[in-house]
């Protein structure tokens, strides 16, 4: 069974919204159904090909667009990007910190360096985008931002500095939530379950190994199929509108209620 996009309206058209990792998976996904419910985007990532494709195909579907190449572990390029964002688009509504990844192995073959990069990659990203925005979110009738975390994040898996930083992010958002309150900002996490895409993980797995990912489907997808960027991107959506304005300080999942998250059979 394929997953369809949504085609509901949230009632979000206008407004204008901030995302990186933007440039193909989920933060593509999200950034894709931004400008289909009507809202402007700034859209940020590291490789320069990649995001001009992707602010290409945005742009042809009717949306303004702006795209910044930007490196997410640079606190000083994220309030670069973020103020560029705010002026290009006529200010914030809302931050989609989406950005994320893991640097080492397993314990052993992972060291100190490896942990601290993957906390900066995720973490601190998610901090320091939102710290750097919130000066333009207050500005905004409505803002809200989601930090796109894992079920990792909560269901062990290797390795174990990805998932540790990923917790770390469902946290954030429930400490920033109280914290940001006054000022009308909603933070809430979304976490994903495995997601298939062309050119993911997920995707080069399922041809590289396709016995060992049909085992993993039968052991922990009940729907028997890997959830979509499109489902993820929905649910973002959501929950940045004014229609889930009394969510502040949640972790959604959106995992097809998935097992284990990592197919090595723990």
């Amino acid at each position: 069974m394929e997953a369809k996009g949504s085609p509901a309206e949230f009632g979000i058209r206008g407004k204008r919204a901030l995302v990186t990792g933007a440039s193909r998976g989920i933060g593509l996904a999200v950034a894709k159904e931004l400008v289909r419910q009507g809202c402007s985007v700034a859209i940020g990532a590291r490789g320069a090909d990649q995001l001009e494709v992707a602010a290409a195909e945005l742009a042809e579907s009717g949306g303004t667009v702006f795209s910044a190449v930007v490196d997410v572990t640079s606190a000083k390029g994220l309030a670069e990007f973020a103020g560029a964002a705010a002026t290009a688009l006529g200010g914030l509504d809302y931050l989609v910190a989406n950005a994320g990844g893991s640097v080492g192995g397993d314990l052993d073959g992972s060291t100190h360096s490896d942990w601290m990069d993957t906390f900066n990659l995720n973490v601190a990203h998610a901090a320091n985008v939102l710290r750097s925005g919130r000066r333009y979110l207050r500005d905004s009738p409505a803002p809200a931002t989601v930090l796109v975390s894992s079920i990792s994040g909560s269901k062990p898996a290797p390795h174990a500095q990805y998932g540790a930083s990923k917790a770390a992010l469902i946290y954030l958002a429930s400490a920033l939530a109280r914290e940001l309150a006054p000022d009308g900002i909603r933070v809430n996490s979304v976490s994903p379950g495995s997601i298939l895409f062309p050119g993911g993980g997920w995707d080069r797995f399922r041809q590289r190994e396709p016995e060992q990912f049909q085992a993993f489907l039968d052991r922990d997808l009940p729907a028997g199929r890997l959830g979509t960027a499109e489902e993820v991107a929905a649910v973002i959506a959501f929950i940045l509108s004014p229609l889930a304005s009394w969510v502040n300080g949640a972790d959604i999942p959106v995992d097809g209620a998935q097992g284990r998250p990592g197919a090595s059979g723990w």
